[in-house]
């Protein structure tokens, strides 16, 4: 696919590190929650080997912080999402789904407990700030609403580790998986989470002051080199063969979280309520007709205009929602929206690239 220029304005805002970023030579942007959002360095090949084997620092400013507090903002983050959280705990992050009054996808964030009564989501791409503050108008809601001023960078790869142990002290290893902490550089305080959007492990980091967090970009990369440090961003074969999801690519408001996967996540058998909790509980009573699977395609290049995945009659089973060339498996990887009676992972398609037919086959997430 052709690259294009995209003209920086108001509504497409740089972050703290952009000046950064392009100094070390970013090669292309996306553009994310209505920000820059870093694609490439050097090659998407180079680095996805690059993160399996060091460590980079992301700029993911991009996942906004929608901040709720008030006496009801409990209230307000349960009736946003299907997963039951009256036995959240302050300390721990959740992965919730997000959904509507129809049980669509709205967005699938991070959701850290602060206090009792404050609550951060960190969100995908969607305006998930309009839709909280629609609820809270419907519900007549004692709550604050804003987007934080938050930037957040992410470090992720096997060395990650040591480069945090570095800048953070030894107490950093004791922070578990999905949770998050208080930590300390230079006599600034930082929340950080062991999370990211990579299966390599890391951390994410989350600035509330521009200046210390330049600061602390600018430290990793003048100590870096001993960990072959290199600045990054989220790498779609990586993220894809770890079945990690894409709101707004593999899954958009049409879809509902059964299809998407996320029946752990979806508690209709407790007293909480939520938006769209009915129609949840009559969506899976009669099954749903679509799922994301995974799916191998025997090439090395793709045009994402073709989607569609063909059974041997030539009939659509499924569509490509997410694609990229995988160094590892020497072939596309994807994820597709896959018809129900198509589910077998050993279910072979084709599909139409540049006029030819190409072979495929569909698999559980992650792929292996």
């Amino acid at each position: 696919m052709k690259n294009f220029y995209i003209s920086k304005s108001r509504r497409v805002r740089s972050t703290p590190f952009t000046s950064r970023i392009e100094k070390q030579g970013v090669k292309n942007y996306t553009v994310y929650n209505h920000m820059l959002l870093p694609t490439t360095f050097s090659s998407v090949e180079e680095e996805y080997i690059h993160l399996k084997k060091d460590v980079q620092v992301w700029d993911v400013s991009v996942q906004r912080e929608i901040e709720i507090s008030g006496v009801d903002a409990h209230k307000l983050v349960q009736l946003m999402t299907c997963r039951d959280l009256s036995k959240s705990k302050i300390g721990n992050c959740y992965y919730v789904p997000l959904v509507d009054s129809n049980g669509g996808m709205i967005n699938d964030p991070l959701i850290y407990k602060l206090k009792d009564d404050l609550w951060r989501v960190c969100i995908a791409d969607s305006d998930v700030l309009l839709f909280a503050k629609g609820i809270a108008a419907g519900k007549n809601l004692k709550v604050n609403i804003f987007e934080a001023n938050i930037d957040t960078l992410a470090i992720q790869g096997p060395k990650s580790f040591k480069l945090m142990e570095e800048v953070f002290g030894t107490v950093i290893n004791n922070l578990k998986f999905f949770k998050y902490d208080f930590f300390t550089f230079k006599d600034n305080k930082y929340l950080i989470s062991r999370t990211g959007f990579s299966k390599q492990g890391g951390y994410e980091v989350h600035l509330e002051d521009i200046k210390s967090g330049q600061a602390l970009y600018d430290h990793f990369f003048n100590i870096g080199k001993k960990y072959n440090l290199k600045p990054g961003a989220p790498n779609h074969a990586e993220r894809i063969e770890g079945g990690l999801l894409s709101y707004g690519n593999d899954m958009l408001i049409e879809d509902n979280p059964f299809e998407c996967g996320f029946e752990r996540y979806i508690h209709l058998d407790t007293g909480v309520d939520f938006l769209g909790k009915e129609n949840l509980i009559r969506i899976k009573a009669k099954g749903i007709k679509k799922k994301l699977m995974g799916v191998k395609i025997e090439t090395n290049k793709l045009n994402l205009t073709d989607i569609h995945l063909l059974n041997k009659d030539n009939e659509i089973i499924g569509d490509l929602r997410s694609a990229a060339y995988s160094p590892e498996f020497k072939k596309i990887v994807g994820i597709a929206m896959i018809k129900t009676k198509y589910f077998d992972n050993k279910q072979n398609f084709k599909m139409i690239i540049n006029g030819k037919y190409i072979d495929g086959k569909i698999c559980e997430l992650p792929i292996t």
